[in-house]
């Protein structure tokens, strides 16, 4: 399993923005937006009473523009995204924190051109690592300040990945379960889901 990337030590700057009422198609959510050292805009979606004392249903979902917003077929973005957007609505109480970390941190160009590679049969941790980056360039510890700063540290996590767990543990928060999110496997997803498994450690079973 790849090791986290060292994240930055400098004092981290999070600013707050106000709270407005977001209705969608799964449910009527309330989102606010986290602005990280003025240059990333990360949102929380959330639902219900945060700071009651019951740990909150909550998914970090790595923003995603060609499997969230184009629907793309080769992740399981898109899919996890409406699952998890779901599963709060269905409870009545959680939170989505969408993470500015596309491309597993690297970017949008650099994520494209990584789709490339793996056009010519890179998969999609040598994809990266051939273009100079780690398999996961992501961190967490900026979750573990939004979270708390809407008066939670004890989540229900909705996660495939271990890493992402162990990260927000070291920043103070507290996971009480583990709720897998195994959705929208395909044809075109099945080799980079299997290397996820395989190479990166994620908690995956095949789906029939």
């Amino acid at each position: 399993m790849p090791s986290e990337p060292t994240e930055n030590k400098k004092t981290l700057k999070l600013v707050q923005g106000p709270v407005a009422n977001l209705p969608t198609r799964y449910g009527n959510f309330k989102i606010t937006i986290f602005r990280e050292d003025d240059r990333l805009d990360h949102a929380m979606v959330f639902m219900g009473d945060l700071a009651d004392g019951r740990p909150v249903l909550c998914r970090i979902h790595s923003e995603c523009l060609t499997g969230d917003v184009f629907g793309s077929l080769r992740c399981d973005c898109g899919f996890q995204l409406a699952a998890a957007l779901g599963a709060i609505a269905e409870e009545g109480r959680g939170a989505l924190l969408y993470m500015r970390q596309e491309g597993r941190g690297i970017g949008l160009f650099n994520k494209i051109r990584a789709y490339r590679l793996q056009d010519g049969g890179l998969d999609t941790v040598d994809a990266n690592l051939r273009l100079g980056f780690d398999a996961d360039e992501r961190h967490y510890g900026v979750c573990g300040h939004m979270m708390r700063a809407m008066g939670f540290d004890h989540v229900i996590l909705m996660t495939n990945n271990p890493a992402k767990i162990n990260s927000i543990t070291k920043h103070g928060i507290i996971v009480t379960e583990r709720r897998p999110l195994e959705y929208g496997r395909n044809r075109y997803n099945e080799g980079y889901l299997e290397t996820k498994a395989e190479r990166m450690g994620h908690l995956l079973h095949h789906q029939d």
